[in-house]
């Protein structure tokens, strides 16, 4: 097959059309030797790449590729790439009813060309992530724009350079050094509690809580990542924080710019004279601009006094395999991963238990009861209570089931492969839709787009780690293998004390209609409208009337 795609590929064409024009010449010399007749020429090369055309649209997808026996759709813009216009639902429930429309299919084809596959058994994810996962990459036009917005960091890097970044970066994540940052966590959410009970002066009151939990999870990365209190929170903004929210902000426009740098690809997209092109240019050069000589302090730091800080930029300085532009990729990637996500996901936890009151009531007893007196009086304990609260840690993990802050990934085939049975052509695109699997009737019966916490209780009363499904690739939220989030330990240990603090510290219900909360994002998702809650301060002690 490599064969036939070099003498199909542009290159190929080209080559084979300068020679069949060379033969003409040859062949007929007279008649070549106008230069009216160099028309010929250009039509020979024309025949050449509308054969090549039709080859790939046409012949390959229906006589040749592999793939063409699989259902599903011979669209021209793929579901994948659809979805993130989609503005009256859920994008990824895009997924969801095509599945219903092929069930009991493990693959489903999703363009005219049938170079776009989704996988919708779990059971395949294994070949795909794990003993595969360097077989499949992302897609070089959504590298690039990640790029763009991350730096050459560990979610863009690939093969090799993947590997030596995460083993590098892996002892920052390491479960006792996540223990050790409990306390420093849950400062964090003691903070962010003070500050919105100054926001409801004692009172009922209206909060915008996305902007507020982006502003404290930056505050815990920029403490963990970099070893520096940023204190976003106290101050009200950072150009960090105001940075993020301006470049991650779920707009329509926002959301074509990603759509189209994915589809046509960034340096495409850069030709078209759009005011987005430069708003993304000022951007993330603000903060090239910001973490360089953030770079350069701690570095200097480390070389003058000796810094002991065991901070991810610290940890990256002293292995001396980094320059400082590498190193500002890395803090890039973390600074953005590290505090979007979890601000996210602590949104969408609030916004279920304001659907839910009494899951909240629930919650707010079972966090009471582990904590009567102020948690920080016993710090080494905080973590080990934390992670055995049952209820907590259900609704976490039914928040990340549900609303997977990053809800679609898509990987592409680097050379002629399988997935169990199935040749997978290079070139060809696999989707993944953390959506679509997390919230699979087949996979968590028929109530699988419910709040449920109890799924993730054992019988006993302890926490589990499936929800009670029998695979580990049936829950899709951080992937699994080598490209895993190397952060979801650290994540979920901000949700425990964050989401904890939120409880004890206040009741809440939705002040917004519902319809109205959509998910959307360029990167993860977050609500398109913000998340307007009515909190109501308690007092220390004072049981919720909800």
């Amino acid at each position: 097959m490599d064969k036939v795609r070099q003498i199909f590929s542009i290159p190929g064409l080209t080559v084979a059309a300068l020679a069949q024009s060379l033969l003409a010449i040859k062949l007929f010399p007279t008649y070549y030797s106008s230069e009216s007749h160099l028309r010929t020429v250009a039509l020979i090369f024309l025949a050449n790449y509308a054969f090549g055309a039709i080859f790939w649209i046409f012949l390959y997808p229906n006589f040749f590729s592999p793939l063409r026996h699989l259902p599903g759709q011979k669209a021209l813009v793929s579901l994948a790439h659809r979805t993130l216009m989609v503005t009256d639902r859920p994008s990824g429930d895009l997924f969801l009813d095509l599945v219903k429309q092929y069930p009991d299919e493990p693959l489903l084809n999703l363009t005219l060309t049938r170079r776009q596959v989704l996988v919708t058994d779990p059971k395949l994810l294994a070949d795909v992530l794990v003993h595969k996962c360097y077989d499949f990459a992302k897609p070089a036009k959504i590298r690039n724009f990640l790029h763009h917005v991350l730096g050459a960091g560990l979610i863009v890097l690939e093969s090799d350079h993947h590997k030596f970044m995460r083993k590098n970066t892996m002892p920052a994540f390491g479960f006792r050094h996540i223990k050790d940052l409990y306390p420093m966590m849950y400062q964090k959410a003691e903070t962010l509690a003070r500050a919105l009970r100054h926001e409801t002066a004692g009172q009922t009151q209206t909060v915008e809580l996305s902007t507020w939990a982006s502003k404290v999870t930056i505050d815990i990365i920029g403490v963990a990542g970099m070893g520096r209190k940023l204190n976003v929170v106290e101050k009200g903004e950072d150009p960090i924080q105001t940075i993020y929210e301006s470049l991650l902000e779920p707009s329509r426009e926002k959301l074509l710019f990603s759509m189209l740098s994915f589809v046509l690809g960034l340096p495409v997209v850069r030709w078209i004279p759009w005011r987005m092109n430069g708003i993304f240019d000022q951007l993330t050069g603000s903060l090239n601009d910001i973490c360089m000589p953030m770079i350069r302090e701690k570095r200097q730091a480390i070389e003058e006094k000796g810094d002991d800080h065991f901070d991810i930029l610290s940890l990256l300085i002293k292995s001396n395999n980094f320059t400082d532009v590498e190193l500002k990729d890395q803090l890039l990637t973390f600074l953005a991963a590290g505090h979007e996500t979890t601000a996210s996901a602590l949104t969408w936890a609030c916004y279920l238990l304001a659907k839910h009151p009494e899951l909240q009531t629930t919650l707010r007893t079972e966090v009471q009861a582990a904590f009567p007196g102020n948690p920080l009086d016993d710090p080494a304990s905080l973590a080990t209570t934390l992670e055995s609260l049952p209820f907590l840690n259900g609704v976490i993990q039914e928040t990340l089931r549900l609303y997977p802050t990053v809800p679609l990934t898509l990987r592409e085939a680097q050379k002629d492969t399988f997935v169990n049975d199935q040749p997978i052509p290079k070139g060809t695109t696999l989707v993944l839709s953390m959506w679509m699997t997390n919230r699979s009737p087949e996979i968590w019966g028929p109530q699988a787009g419910e709040c449920r916490p109890e799924r993730w209780i054992n019988d006993d009363g302890k926490p589990n780690q499936t929800g009670g499904t029998s695979s580990n690739y049936d829950f899709l939220t951080f992937l699994h293998g080598p490209r895993s989030c190397i952060g979801q330990g650290f994540a979920k240990a901000e949700m425990r004390c964050l989401l904890a603090m939120m409880v004890l510290s206040f009741e809440w219900q939705l002040a917004m209609k519902e319809e109205d909360i959509m998910p959307r994002g360029v990167i993860t998702i977050k609500p398109a409208k913000g998340m307007y809650l009515k909190l109501t301060a308690l007092n220390a002690g004072e049981k919720a009337t909800m």
